[in-house]
């Protein structure tokens, strides 16, 4: 696990100074804390900042091949490395290290591009070969770890974190209005664009090989989940192949020449993967909770650690550890309104001082059908099929128009949300679902003199699978293709490489996604209840009731710290004359919503952390080129 970086110049005879990719390196440091390489070669340079887990001394980088026209910068884990290895050596290439680094320059002179579709594992990398003169640059299936991507006419240049890129000389930094409105849509910016309209993210599952005479190039896509029911396997024997897949899935992410530890919230999915990985061994465990009852878990995680007997540490989280705001801005670079980012920063800085490792439970429910609005889309969509498209489209959708807004609801109980739904398609719907505010809302929010670029909205639809006819292959088929890569999993990359500490999530291995794939819906949610075959499975190995319980979130008390310690904050980022939001925002509808909320008539804390947190962001980089890195000056286009 580690940062990378790098420049490549369109001149060939345009050379990369030592101190352009030293402060490219600088800017992502805390990835790597263990040691920092560079490469050049004419207009290449290449950076890499190193957190030693395989290999510790023979691991450098960057690595070449055995002449060393091929060199490699990668960030991340190949957990079928050794496998790999011994192919590559028995068809003629020599290895100087026992690092999975080095696999990944003989796979590369081997396959090619088509090296990717023999990787296991998460991963970034960048790829020079100087007999072409060619840069490639890959990311791995799921998302798991991140590149971003700047070009313009002279130059690209990429980094794992937008810092990497804002420290070179030259950055358009002119910030992208759709990405903005995406963001205050979803609380994310999803796909492969970024709040800066000049840089975009390699989308997950892509690679991209550039050199001077194919210098404007797209991602090309080397691998999609497919979602194809097997109808042939019994109940029975879905569990047998489950339980095998699990088991040896999590042993192959616990390779490593360091201690490993995990990530322990009480819930079923890491509670499936400490199960797993205390067997015959000594495992340190990591909790957090909150001192609000309601969205506290500590005590399921205890039971947890009891029964597997595992090394248990406890923090508590409270509303100072978000007061400044400035540790979140920092580390996620772009404006990410997942508050359980505090949490996961926390948990992951109490880890990151006992272990370099550690395993997580991220992805259980893409994978299984775990989130609660999978069951209430579903019971929308059994009344959906029912009604006639007319009656929908022209009757239903009326009548969600007209309906008050009920926010402060359950949203089960909010009839504006369910009309809303039931009017358009499965797809339409569950992009609804997603959305913190429906589009009419958002309208009355934004200024539209701040939103003119010709960029179109993240279609979050578009990702739903068309003709299969199963719904919640839909709503798992766009959470595991922009939530996971976009939400979850650059929550906790973020988080953990804040304190150099790598993640490991077994349930969002590919190998283990394309079996869960093919388990039929039904196996997944029956009856209501979620995660069905999964509980079926674990319930006699964990304590009692655990694999049964009400699924808890993990959150932290917005609503409440909205309305105490975070006030003030609100107060200057949100709602003061003159703060940058209001360049975005419609400020007497911003303030209208704060007072619904601090009066209890509404509940909207999701959106108001939505908008402190581009407040905020707005304010760190768009005030100075001296503030956050030097981040310059935004100018809105």
């Amino acid at each position: 696990m580690c940062g990378i970086a790098g420049v490549l110049y369109r001149d060939p005879s345009r050379f990369v100074e030592e101190s352009t990719v030293e402060n490219l390196g600088q800017a992502i440091a805390h990835r790597g804390p263990d040691g920092a390489g560079t490469f050049r070669d004419g207009p290449l340079g290449l950076v890499h900042q190193r957190l030693s887990i395989i290999d510790l001394e023979g691991g450098r980088q960057p690595m070449g091949n055995e002449d060393d026209r091929v060199q490699v910068v990668f960030n991340g884990e190949i957990y079928n490395h050794a496998e790999l290895r011994r192919r590559l050596e028995t068809q003629g290439h020599r290895f100087r290290t026992q690092s999975d680094t080095e696999v990944l320059v003989h796979l590369y002179e081997e396959h090619g591009p088509a090296m990717c579709d023999h990787l296991r594992g998460m991963y970034a990398f960048a790829i020079w070969d100087s007999r072409e003169h060619q840069l490639f640059l890959a990311r791995d299936r799921v998302g798991q770890k991140p590149l971003f991507v700047y070009q313009d006419e002279e130059k690209l240049v990429f980094g794992s974190e937008l810092k990497a890129i804002l420290a070179h000389e030259g950055i358009d930094r002119s910030l992208s209005s759709s990405a903005i409105r995406d963001y205050l849509t979803f609380g994310i910016i999803p796909g492969d664009r970024c709040v800066f309209q000049k840089i975009r993210k390699l989308p997950s599952a892509c690679w991209m090989r550039i050199d001077a005479a194919n210098w404007r190039v797209s991602p090309q896509r080397y691998w999609r989940l497919q979602f194809q029911e097997d109808e042939d396997t019994s109940l029975a024997e879905w569990k047998e192949r489950v339980d095998a897949k699990l088991t040896e899935t999590i042993q192959a992410h616990r390779i490593a020449d360091v201690p490993v530890g995990a990530f322990l919230s009480g819930g079923l999915d890491s509670s499936v993967v400490v199960s797993h990985l205390a067997a015959g061994t000594e495992l340190q465990t990591f909790s957090i909770g909150f001192e609000e009852h309601a969205f506290n878990e500590l005590p399921y995680a205890k039971q947890v650690a009891e029964q597997f007997g595992t090394r248990h540490t406890e923090q508590i989280v409270r509303a100072e550890a978000v007061a400044g705001l400035d540790r979140l801005i920092h580390h996620y670079d772009e404006p990410f309104a997942d508050a359980s980012a505090v949490p996961t920063m926390c948990v992951a800085e109490v880890a990151a001082k006992a272990v370099k490792v550690v395993l997580s439970g991220d992805g259980g429910d893409e994978a299984f059908g775990g989130y609660s609005r999978y069951g209430h889309d579903l019971k929308e969509d059994r009344w959906r099929r029912r009604l006639p498209s007319w009656f929908r489209s022209q009757v239903l959708s009326r009548m969600a128009s007209r309906w008050p807004q009920a926010d402060w609801l359950p949203r089960p109980l909010r009839l504006r949300s369910a009309l809303t739904n039931l009017s358009r398609s499965a797809a339409d719907a569950y992009r609804n679902t997603l959305a913190i505010r429906d589009e009419a809302w958002l309208n009355r929010l934004l200024r539209p003199d701040a939103f003119t670029d010709a960029e179109p909205r993240f279609d979050i639809a578009a990702t739903y699978p068309d003709g299969n006819g199963d719904t919640l292959a839909g709503m798992l088929a766009v959470d595991t293709n922009v939530l996971l890569p976009d939400d979850f999993l650059t929550k906790v990359d973020r988080a953990s490489m804040a304190f150099g500490l790598e993640v490991r999530p077994p349930l969002v291995d590919h190998e283990l996604l394309e079996l869960t794939a093919t388990i039929p819906s039904q196996f997944k949610i029956r009856d209501g209840e979620t995660k069905w075959l999964l509980k079926e499975l674990y319930q006699d190995r964990l304590p009692p009731k655990l694999a049964h319980r009400r699924k808890q979130g993990f959150e932290i008390p917005v609503d409440t710290w909205l309305r105490g310690p975070l006030r003030d904050q609100c107060e200057a980022y949100v709602l003061a004359d003159g703060c940058r939001l209001h360049e975005f925002v419609q400020a007497d509808t911003v303030r209208r919503l704060e007072r619904q909320h601090q009066s209890g008539i509404g509940r909207h804390g999701t959106m108001l952390w939505t908008l402190l947190v581009l407040g905020r962001w707005l304010e760190t980089y768009g005030s100075s080129p001296a503030s956050h890195d030097s981040s310059a000056k935004a100018v809105l286009k």
